[in-house]
């Protein structure tokens, strides 16, 4: 699934205007990349890609105005073989008579933006990634805690929620409660954002749906984060083994990226919330290169070793 031509014209930080019309607005953008054709246009170099948007920057439109009826033909031929997405001329430069007409006649959009090419090429990107990069929505709830973004799962009134209330409370960010749409960003980034209906808004059993931007202020909430652990909460029970000691370190997959994965069992008057914030530290100490679990051991082992000099 691709973004159509015409909804680039509703992005208002790329401030485009069409030449052409509608005509053209309905193809589609398929990849993020985008080609600057340049000495491509003399038929000398390059390969034309049809499936990017062509950036025509301040070269290729002086190239253009300086050709002769017949070098204007030829380069129009070159344009003509592929079927072109859409071609954008950057700087606010009117583009040339012929290469409207051209447009027109190939059911091409034209498209221009006062923006320099190079802004307009990093801005367009960035808005392209976004709308075709692999998208999921996940039952969860997503906090930022010192940074760390932190997948809240379990199963449906286990205290998800609750728990991201008190987080809120100690300083840290609401991202999204319920509904977490992740996005998969090149090569290997996950991050999470909530639905427009419900961004700021958490559900507390027995309270209703709070706003934590009215109550707690612009500071305990944010747009979008980065995914880096993903803690799900279970229900304790006694037969099962829980981790201890740290050493086994377990991951899940979501949208192809392997994200760290800490089951959490819950139990009356266990405090969740402090337990996801440690979860946070931890993270952040590993990112720093320090391994508790692998400090432990080696401090560990150390006094193994000494004991046994003692006794020989």
């Amino acid at each position: 699934m691709g973004i159509p031509i015409k909804d680039l014209l509703k992005e208002s930080r790329l401030r485009l205007k069409s030449r052409t019309g509608e005509t053209g607005t309905s193809r589609e953008l398929t990849t993020a990349r985008i080609q600057k054709p340049g000495l491509l246009l003399t038929g000398l170099l390059g390969q034309l890609h049809p499936d990017r948007v062509q950036v025509f920057g301040a070269a290729e439109i002086n190239y253009l105005n300086s050709l002769d009826s017949q070098q204007t033909k030829k380069t129009m031929a070159i344009l003509s073989k592929p079927t072109i997405r859409a071609i954008i001329v950057t700087r606010g430069i009117e583009p040339p008579k012929f290469l409207v007409d051209f447009a027109s006649e190939k059911s091409i959009a034209l498209l221009t933006t006062p923006l320099s090419s190079s802004v307009f090429i990093e801005r367009l990107v960035k808005h392209l990634e976004e709308g075709l990069s692999p998208t999921k929505t996940i039952h969860g709830v997503l906090v930022d805690v010192l940074g760390i973004g932190i997948l809240i799962l379990g199963k449906s009134g286990i205290g998800k929620s609750e728990c991201a209330l008190e987080l809120v409370s100690r300083g840290y960010r609401l991202v999204a409660d319920d509904v977490v749409i992740v996005n998969r960003r090149f090569p290997s980034t996950l991050f999470g954002t909530a639905s427009n209906v419900a961004r700021y808004y958490i559900e507390v059993r027995g309270l209703g749906i709070l706003n934590v931007k009215e109550l707690f202020g612009i500071t305990a909430i944010r747009e979008r984060k980065q995914m880096d652990i993903v803690v799900e909460l279970v229900i304790w029970d006694t037969e099962e083994e829980y981790e201890r000691l740290g050493f086994k370190e377990t991951t899940i997959d979501i949208l192809g990226v392997e994200l760290p994965h800490l089951k959490i069992p819950v139990s009356p008057g266990r405090s969740v919330a402090t337990v996801v914030e440690l979860a946070a530290r931890n993270q952040l100490l590993k990112i720093m290169g320090y391994d508790t679990y692998r400090k432990f051991r080696e401090q560990h082992e150390a006094k193994m070793y000494d004991m046994k000099k003692v006794k020989v």
